[in-house]
């Protein structure tokens, strides 16, 4: 019996789920979270420059990273899945997923802590929305060399 999520059967003959697909679905993923990262880069740089040079307080500083971790996995996940033939969702996910996971490793190697809480599941959560509905986005965005 197939599970209801199980992924369709490739049809080599017609080069679906060839190599070169896969090659260029995770050069799509990779661009996805360089594009998602330069954009977490300014708006922190941007954010943080506004602290340091005006009376602005950093209480602000839980929503700013919650809406730049939405942006940066939206546009993330659209790359990611603007190239797939299907389950864009599930590509834009990764994209979050990755995302998140790149910030923890970046984040313990400069804390040297990481702590699991509310805070950081709800930047999960937003990271894997955000990656499914950028996906979802960019599967159906016209394609490079589509009419």
């Amino acid at each position: 019996m197939r599970s209801r999520f199980a992924l369709p059967r490739l049809d080599f003959a017609n080069g679906v789920g060839s190599t070169d697909d896969k090659k260029s679905q995770i050069k799509n993923l990779v661009v996805g979270l360089v594009m998602g990262y330069a954009i977490t880069c300014i708006v922190f740089l941007g954010y943080s420059m506004l602290i340091t040079y005006t009376e602005m307080s950093e209480s602000s500083l839980p929503l700013v990273v919650g809406i730049t971790t939405v942006l940066s996995v939206l546009v993330a996940g659209f790359d990611a899945a603007r190239g797939a033939a299907a389950r864009g969702w599930l590509w834009g996910m990764w994209a979050g997923f990755l995302y998140v996971v790149i910030m923890a490793i970046i984040l313990m190697t400069a804390l040297n802590t990481f702590i699991i809480d509310g805070r950081t599941i709800t930047v999960i959560a937003l990271a894997l929305a955000g990656g499914a509905i950028g996906g979802m986005m960019g599967i159906n965005a016209k394609k490079p060399g589509t009419r």
